[in-house]
């Protein structure tokens, strides 16, 4: 069962420092495979925005350590911390399993994940280059890349210290001062990594961390009027939240990641087996609780059948329990709303007339556990169809031509990601390029990298993470013109 490990950080990190929330308040963070509560944690407010953005606007000033230090030098801070991430490995990954319920196994990829991404973006901090311009005799004209200023930042709990990484990365090596707010349910990784930060060296008010919950902190980052970006990860709703108060105080930078409903098209020309494989993978990672996910799965009509069996059998041989075991594929869903969210989304794919293959039902009756689900039969106007599950439920529909395939996928609100297997590079390539999707993966999913931009069409976002676009998210652009006097 879970390790035994000393929660050592359980306070907010304002200026380097750990304190008590302004109001005294502290709120539970539990553990999913069994619903005890792990610790209480300080629960911050708008107050406690307040007091970080003055710390965080105190290490933005120009004449700052922080702003006069060498980009070489920031890029050798991100270095030591992703250092201490390494040597603190194994604990930060044991954190991650206790808060969040995914299994170690997955946790250490996710953490190593996070590692690159910070190394990725240490290795920017000294290439952030301007250009140039020919503006005709008279003017010499430049641009500079300025870091955008204080900017806060909203993380979910389904990957919670590889969003920390994917925030913090592009943010620091821009130049830019931080608040990051955990989600309330998984805040014991982001403290931790406070801490490294502060003993790899990072000035005080570079980086805060501010847990609470969403209506009160994370509605403070959003509507400070002295934060100029705010970065989120999380649903489409809150997406909408955070753009209303934008709009309404200081027009501030919106950066956005948000849900997907993303479809993932068999063709029949494929080895069935090893496209079962990749179909269940796409949904079933991390416990179904990706906003990636391949949760609509279209299969050709002509190895529908062969695709149900194999995939019906993934899904039962899957190990669901104890994510401290090694030998399990599958913890707990994160807490009790999204567990019942799960069920009673199976329960109306069952009323709506889908075909349960596999699951279909909690597993025991500690915990958050749901079994490895399959539907087939799967309809366009099913609930499961529309509406994000996250959760391990694979919906698996029928479609005969490209066509088909095309304006079904597209058919949906959302647009983060998209899949095709077939072993036609023509019909990959014409799937590529009509599906409304940040990013598609053919013969493969998931394949993301610290180097590829990541983000949404339609309501799955705005802007991208990652890659250089993740940087520029963090910085504006400046133009310079001189007027260069001849002589006579």
């Amino acid at each position: 069962m879970a390790k035994q490990v000393q929660i050592k950080y359980t306070q907010l990190f304002i200026d380097n420092e750990f304190v008590d929330a302004v109001s005294g308040r502290k709120f539970p963070t539990k553990n999913p495979a069994d619903g005890t509560v792990i610790a209480e944690i300080s629960e911050g407010d708008k107050a406690d925005v307040d007091k970080a953005v003055e710390a965080a606007k105190r290490a933005f000033n120009r004449n700052s350590k922080w702003r006069t230090m060498n980009p070489y030098i920031r890029g050798q801070l991100m270095h030591k911390f992703a250092d201490l991430v390494t040597r603190d490995l194994d604990y930060i990954a044991t954190l991650e399993t206790l808060d969040n319920g995914k299994t170690y196994t997955s946790a250490v990829e996710d953490i190593q994940y996070s590692i690159a991404t910070l190394r990725y973006y240490a290795g920017w901090c000294d290439k952030i280059l301007g250009t140039t311009i020919p503006t005709g005799d008279a003017n010499v004209t430049m641009t500079r890349k300025e870091p955008v200023g204080v900017v806060g930042q909203i993380i979910p709990w389904n990957y919670p210290f590889m969003m920390l990484a994917w925030k913090w990365g592009p943010a620091l090596a821009a130049g830019c001062t931080l608040i990051l707010k955990p989600a309330e349910q998984t805040p014991l990784s982001a403290l931790y990594a406070a801490a490294l930060a502060k003993e790899a060296g990072f000035p005080a008010g570079v980086i805060n961390v501010i847990p609470g919950y969403g209506p009160t902190a994370g509605a403070a980052i959003a509507e400070h009027p002295e934060i100029r970006k705010v970065a989120f990860t999380g649903s489409t709703e809150v997406g909408h939240s955070i753009m209303i108060a934008a709009g309404k105080t200081n027009l501030k930078r919106v950066s956005l990641e948000l849900g997907g409903k993303s479809p993932l098209v068999v063709f029949d020309d494929v080895d069935v087996k090893e496209a079962a494989e990749i179909a269940h993978n796409a949904l079933f990672a991390n416990h179904g609780q990706s906003c990636c996910a391949g949760s609509r799965t279209f299969v050709h009509s002509k190895v529908y059948n062969e695709f149900v069996k194999q995939a019906k059998q993934l899904a039962l041989n899957r190990k669901v329990g104890d994510p401290f075991d090694s030998k399990m594929d599958q913890g707990p869903q994160i807490d009790q709303d999204m567990f019942d969210k799960v069920m009673g989304l199976i329960n109306s794919g069952k009323q709506q007339g889908a075909v349960v293959e596999a699951g279909g039902n909690r597993k025991g009756d500690i915990g958050y556990f749901v079994q490895p689900t399959v539907f087939s039969n799967v309809t366009d106007d099913m609930r499961i169809a529309k509406e994000e599950i996250f959760g391990p439920v694979q919906t698996i529909f029928k479609f005969s031509d490209m066509n088909e395939a095309i304006e079904r996928a597209n058919r949906t609100n959302y647009g983060l990601a998209a899949g095709v297997i077939t072993k036609d590079i023509n019909k990959a390539l014409e799937f590529a390029q009509a599906v409304e999707a940040g990013s598609v993966w053919i013969n493969c999913y998931d394949a993301i990298t610290p180097q590829t931009p990541f983000g949404g069409f339609k309501q799955s976002g705005i802007g991208r993470e990652l890659g250089e676009e993740g940087l520029n998210e963090y910085l504006e652009i400046k133009t310079i013109s001189i007027n260069v006097a001849k002589k006579n």
